[in-house]
């Protein structure tokens, strides 16, 4: 059981908080805050304990160097915004002047420190990076599920050398609702998988074959397996190196008894452009791609998410971005929404579509991670959980 901070006595205690306020912008200005709004939570617990905390994250992918285009100060401010407060911005990351700073603050301060991803160490998991991070508290809380698939220094290096460390409300409900997933789930258990690239899914791809009862596969990737099965998908985008292993996944599930469904209509074009002329075909010419599933696809896949009791739904079926290749993403982000079984989505574009089609509020579950779900369905213990659990277990 992995220790959250309503376990811990935290009353006036200095706590390090990792959180993900990797949020994405638009011409210098904050573009979607949902990120932070999920941080506020634990932040508010915190403030409420008196604690002095210092919050740690990382933006974009500045490559160990100062970048003013990914500066964390934007974040900063909509925390405080959002929470009514004064925040602190610490232009620095580590040091004697930040750990001054992080001492004296009053009960319930707030500081937040520069993009932990300026510093090279961060990536690296570098221990000397992790040793100046963790003289900033005395309580490490780890409240970023978005990251914690990963063994960066803040993630997998912090915590080991604190007093005490656990997760906070977000990743604590994430844990919870992932693993309902794992754990005698209700049957029928439906598994949809999408997006483009096989080579990212093959794993739990596997896995979901082991645990579910029936397996809906679309997007790019679905044209891997297609072919696999001897299927001419035309110019469609397919991973060759993959061929061989979609094919022994596809007999492990015949030989499990575990149902997989795969387009067998499909909206193409001969370029991948907004305003390309489309057309819906069940046999995809050889000079054109698929870029969504059809109406037939659509139908039979939402008529297998009504009938679950458990669904995980991870990347969408087409280019939902654009208009004309939609409608397949559409049709089952519905599905998912309206069925009556217990529903993941497992963050990444999933969590984007549902969102863009205003069906948030009718979901079980939306992670906020998308590698970090695909990780934890695959049976994986999360890094940033892993080092959690060993220090309370010693």
């Amino acid at each position: 059981m992995t220790a959250t901070i309503q376990d811990l006595d935290l009353k006036n205690t200095e706590v390090l908080l990792r959180v993900d306020f990797n949020v994405p912008l638009k011409d210098g200005e904050i573009a979607d805050d949902t990120r932070i709004k999920r941080a506020l939570p634990t932040i508010e617990y915190l403030r409420d304990q008196g604690c002095k905390t210092v919050i740690c994250s990382h933006m974009g992918r500045p490559g160990g160097r100062p970048d003013a285009s990914m500066s964390l100060e934007i974040a900063a401010s909509r925390l405080a915004e959002l929470l009514d407060t004064e925040i602190i911005f610490s232009p620095e990351v580590t040091g004697d002047g930040v750990e001054e700073v992080a001492r004296s603050m009053t009960p319930g301060g707030i500081m937040v420190l520069e993009n932990l991803r300026f510093h090279p160490g961060e990536k690296a998991g570098a221990l000397d990076f992790s040793g100046d991070l963790a003289r900033l508290g005395k309580v490490y809380v780890n409240d970023a599920f978005g990251t914690m698939h990963r063994k960066d220094a803040s993630i997998a290096g912090v915590p080991t050398l604190m007093e005490t460390a656990a997760v906070g409300l977000l990743v604590g409900k994430e844990i919870d609702a992932l693993t309902k997933l794992i754990e005698g789930p209700e049957r029928p258990f439906v598994g949809v998988l999408g997006g483009a690239k096989v080579s990212d899914k093959i794993s739990v791809v596997d896995a979901l074959a082991r645990r579910c009862d029936t397996l809906i596969i679309g997007g790019a990737m679905a044209y891997t397996f297609l072919k696999a099965k001897g299927v001419d998908v035309g110019n469609s985008r397919v991973d060759n190196g993959k061929l061989t292993h979609a094919k022994r996944v596809l007999e492990r599930c015949e030989a499990r008894g575990v149902e997989v469904l795969l387009p067998v209509d499909h909206v193409v074009a001969t370029e991948l452009k907004a305003d390309a002329e489309t057309e819906v075909v069940s046999d995809i010419p050889e000079d054109k791609m698929g870029l969504d599933i059809g109406p037939e696809t659509i139908a039979a896949y939402a008529e297998a998410v009504s009938k679950a009791g458990t669904i995980f739904w991870n990347g969408p079926m087409g280019v939902f971005e654009m208009d004309a290749f939609s409608n397949g993403t559409k049709g089952v982000a519905e599905a998912v929404a309206n069925a009556n079984g217990y529903s993941v989505v497992g963050g990444g574009d999933s969590a984007a579509a549902i969102n863009q089609f205003e069906l948030d509020d009718k979901v079980g579950h939306i992670s906020t991670g998308g590698g970090a779900s695909l990780a934890f369905v695959e049976g994986t213990t999360l890094p940033g959980i892993r080092v959690i659990n060993d220090r309370r277990s010693t």
